[in-house]
């Protein structure tokens, strides 16, 4: 299981026990709490860190052979040079989150032409008060 722009272990502890997770991120201070939260952090399968900049130098389509399924929660910029390389991709099902509704649509316009489809999605308004949204997806390869 892959976990891109992982931060600090939203996903990444959880996924992880239940599978072998690489956790990616271009952070280097949050890779480093997640890797110390996974010390402290009994039962886990194998927990992988990765740093690099998904945005300049995103995982390449090869690279992603080895993953069963990908999670993705991008910065309200998306994912679109990520996007392009999971779309040429043969992961088989994605879990996407996003905090721009509008950065999604064109990561999943992406996908969709690339053979994924969009099983569900959730809208959660985590920020009462405030326009913001936060959106939850899952898609996979027909």
């Amino acid at each position: 299981m892959g976990d891109l722009f992982s931060g600090c272990c939203t996903f990444s502890l959880p996924l992880a026990g239940h599978a072998d997770v690489t956790a990616v991120e271009g952070d280097r201070d949050m890779l480093a709490a997640l890797a110390e939260a996974a010390r402290a952090t009994p039962d886990l399968h194998q927990l992988h860190t990765e740093p690099r900049d998904l945005f300049r130098r995103p995982l390449q389509a090869d690279e992603l052979k080895g993953f069963d399924g990908l999670c993705i929660d991008p910065p309200r910029a998306g994912a679109e040079a990520q996007t392009a390389q999971i779309a040429r991709s043969s992961v088989p099902v994605l879990a996407a989150v996003s905090c721009n509704p509008l950065t999604f649509a064109r990561d999943a316009e992406t996908l969709s032409k690339a053979g994924y489809q969009i099983d569900w999605i959730e809208v959660i308004d985590r920020f009462r008060w405030s326009a913001h949204v936060e959106l939850v997806a899952r898609l996979s390869r027909v």
